[in-house]
């Protein structure tokens, strides 16, 4: 049985297969990628910029069609697989429109008549994607990489292969060069082959801790750079001061954003004793509120987890801690019916040592945990083997700005979402990988800097 199959998470029913690509294929697509390097990366940096405009305009008109694709493939609301859709083109048009000054050459004075850095692209990138966000995850990383002169290999999660046809399809409808983002539906085992083949100059994942240091290790003994966005446990600390029902309401849209299938989601809720017991019912009737239905209705806004076996591991997850002593004030419980459904669920009574609360939770269940102040709360948040991105709600924005210094993460957020934005760098630190998406840090991650000297 092939590993790339199309099922709707809704019911459970097949959608389509498609077959695996073989060695011959493999081949033939890393040629053409190769080629279509060479070509791209020559021209003239204005071409270039204004392919990645057009590129956004057609991921714009697309939205509504993509954003039911997604929907129908991997079960994120419809709303939410539209608004995926025009990020993307805006992280297109914003690295259109900074490209220009983010690789010019910078002069470095020095003895010689001219000496200055320049930034040139490495070449064909492997991008192993996940599904969650199926077409953001490639063009997070990839507006930029487009814009530097690089071309992408692209090896989707198996569950999303319509996914990968269609941002294959846009970019032929938005009259990009053929070659410059090719799909090549490659099984696991074929992975360590592509990435030391030397059309390969760089590679990029998003995915799992254990899938990184696979990755990590095949691109280090193939000598190429690597840039790794993994797992991640983020941390949602609401001190005593913090407005409640603001930060309630932002902590249920962090928790069930894309169905709580979400590396930055905040998973780890973090509470001022003095203020718990308003904050948890304020969070538990927030979540509560939120809508769950058909991924493909405009109002849902919480629909089926993507797969059974992510639906079961989250449901163990839940199950562990209750049996261990944990209280679940929301859900907790799988439902009888089609599909891959699971309810918003609010955890209470865990921490340190409990399965919600040590491991990921890739689904729509909450951890809260009940500390004394804000030393106990930054120190609970640090006592991770993630560092993604954490949150911090408090009346007093120079509290929070000291906090963000102490925590461990790529990116703190004060009395806001976490969340990926196209003028600041993306990445994590510890078990969530290395390397940036995003802004001038992002696109010169696949580049190769180069020295200039001329006497």
């Amino acid at each position: 049985m092939t590993e790339f199959r199309s099922v709707d998470p809704s019911s459970g029913r097949l959608v389509l297969e498609r077959p695996e690509a073989t060695a011959a294929e493999v081949d033939a697509t890393l040629a053409r990628s190769a080629a279509a390097f060479q070509a791209w990366s020559r021209e003239p940096l204005a071409t270039r910029t204004a392919a990645l405009r057009r590129l956004g305009a057609t991921l714009r008109a697309r939205a509504a069609q993509d954003g039911l694709l997604m929907a129908e493939e991997m079960g994120k609301p419809f709303a939410q697989g539209k608004a995926e859709s025009e990020k993307c083109a805006l992280a297109c048009e914003h690295a259109a429109a900074h490209a220009e000054a983010w690789l010019a050459p910078e002069p470095v004075p020095t003895e010689a008549r001219a000496s200055y850095v320049r930034h040139d692209p490495v070449g064909p990138i492997l991008a192993i994607m996940p599904w969650n966000f199926p077409f953001w995850q490639l063009f997070r990383f990839g507006a930029s990489a487009l814009a530097a002169g690089n071309s992408i290999v692209l090896k989707h999660a198996p569950n999303v292969p319509r996914c990968a046809e269609a941002i294959v399809a846009l970019c032929a409808e938005a009259d990009l060069p053929e070659g410059l983002i090719v799909n090549l539906a490659a099984r696991v085992d074929q992975l360590p082959g592509i990435i030391a083949d030397d059309r390969v100059a760089a590679v990029t994942l998003t995915g799992s801790t254990r899938a990184g240091r696979a990755v990590a290790e095949l691109a280090a003994r193939a000598l190429k750079p690597s840039v790794l966005e993994l797992g991640g446990s983020d941390a949602f600390i609401v001190l005593a001061d913090a407005d409640l029902h603001q930060a309630a309401e932002v902590a249920a849209r962090a928790r069930l954003l894309n169905n709580g299938q979400s590396c930055i989601a905040a998973k780890r809720f973090i509470v001022e004793r003095a203020v718990a017991d308003d904050f948890i019912e304020r969070f538990r009737a927030a979540m509560a509120a939120h809508r769950v239905g058909d991924p493909r209705d405009p109002t849902t806004q919480v629909g089926p987890m993507a797969r059974r076996d992510l639906r079961d591991e989250l449901a163990s997850q839940v199950a562990r801690p209750m049996a261990a002593g944990a209280r679940a004030l929301l859900g907790g419980a799988t439902p009888e019916q089609d599909g891959w459904w699971y309810p918003p669920t609010l955890l209470v009574d865990t921490g340190p040592g409990v399965a919600a609360w040590e491991e990921e939770t890739f689904g729509p269940a909450a951890a809260v945990r009940v500390v004394d102040d804000e030393g106990a709360a930054v120190a609970a948040a640090n006592a991770s083997s993630y560092g993604l991105g954490a949150a911090v709600w408090t009346a007093d924005r120079e509290r929070g700005a000291r906090l963000a210094a102490e925590l461990r993460c790529g990116a703190v957020f004060v009395n806001d979402l976490v969340r990926s934005d196209p003028r600041l760098p993306f990445g994590g630190t510890k078990q969530s990988g290395w390397g940036r998406e995003l802004g001038r840090e992002g696109m010169l991650e696949f580049t190769d800097t180069k020295s200039v000297w001329i006497s």
